[in-house]
């Protein structure tokens, strides 16, 4: 079944050149880019976007790092999109994720960790009308 999920390139990613590396997985897999958009976001966005976490002690250096520079936010579509991206994208902790993952191969942090990618369906609903309100 086609769904849609959100997926932000994370600043460090892109700082360190691996955007295109990381899309051409997403592309490899089968999923195909609805949106794509690099931008900078202010510290509203990041708090509409991390509304579950800012009451954690964790959360101001994790705020301070997604608005660090640029990013790239994107909207993949595809059968099984969500988990097939999760997949990809491994384990949160870049430390513990699998050899052949975004984070397992280019990642030694749990905070700096490359890739964001929705965990749902209704955060993927949300994510997206969030980030991209005029998409459908």
């Amino acid at each position: 079944m086609s769904e849609r999920t959100f997926v932000i390139i994370k600043p460090d990613a892109v700082r360190r050149g691996l955007a295109g590396a990381v899309l051409s997985r997403y592309e490899a897999k089968g999923l195909r880019i609805v949106a794509l958009d690099q931008r900078v976001v202010d510290a509203e966005l990041a708090d509409q976007h991390y509304a579950e976490h800012r009451e954690q002690p964790w959360y101001p250096p994790l705020r301070d790092f997604i608005t660090s520079g640029p990013l790239i936010a994107l909207v993949l579509e595809g059968d099984g999109a969500i988990d097939a991206v999760r997949t990809l994208n491994g384990a949160t902790d870049g430390r513990r994720a699998a050899p052949g993952s975004v984070r397992g191969d280019y990642s030694l942090s749990n905070r700096e960790n490359l890739v964001h990618a929705s965990d749902s369906p209704e955060s993927s609903a949300r994510e997206i009308a969030l980030w991209f309100p005029g998409l459908t």
